[in-house]
């Protein structure tokens, strides 16, 4: 698969149609559709029009194979999950992103190996890591608004 890095806006719905080409590596509509149907209970109408913004924002290529149209992904799962956490990150207060990862993580099914690469991660950020992260909610007013 040669996905670009096109940075793309996708639903929480459009997600559930890009996991499924991103595990298959491509599928027709078709395969889609079952698989959705199985899953969630939607329609055909709507996981059609769900294919057709993926396609329209250029998550998806399709290519024709008779009549039926096969449709890759045209993004990088990875960079689409790191784009993704990374616009709800940059949304929140960033005196309140740790605290709010932290919790995600205790929420979070994680393999050892996921484990250790956080701790390794966490262990090189804290030789540079400032005493405190100051607030970008507000320009004034913003220690009420932070506690």
């Amino acid at each position: 698969m040669a996905a670009t890095e096109i940075a793309v806006t996708i639903s929480d719905a459009e997600w559930r149609v890009m996991r499924i080409v991103w595990t298959l590596g491509q599928a027709d509509s078709r395969t889609i559709i079952d698989l959705l149907e199985q899953q969630h209970d939607w329609k055909a109408a709507t996981i059609k029009t769900l294919i057709g913004r993926l396609v329209k924002k250029g998550a998806l290529a399709t290519t024709k194979d008779g009549r039926q149209f096969i449709y890759t992904p045209n993004i990088d799962e990875q960079t689409a999950m790191d784009t993704a956490l990374q616009t709800e990150l940059d949304q929140m207060c960033a005196m309140h992103r740790g605290t709010a990862l932290a919790h995600v993580l205790e929420q979070t099914e994680l393999s050892r190996n996921d484990v250790q690469e956080l701790l390794d991660v966490l262990n090189k950020k804290l030789a540079t890591a400032p005493a405190e992260v100051a607030c970008d909610c507000l320009p004034e007013n913003c220690e009420r608004s932070c506690e």
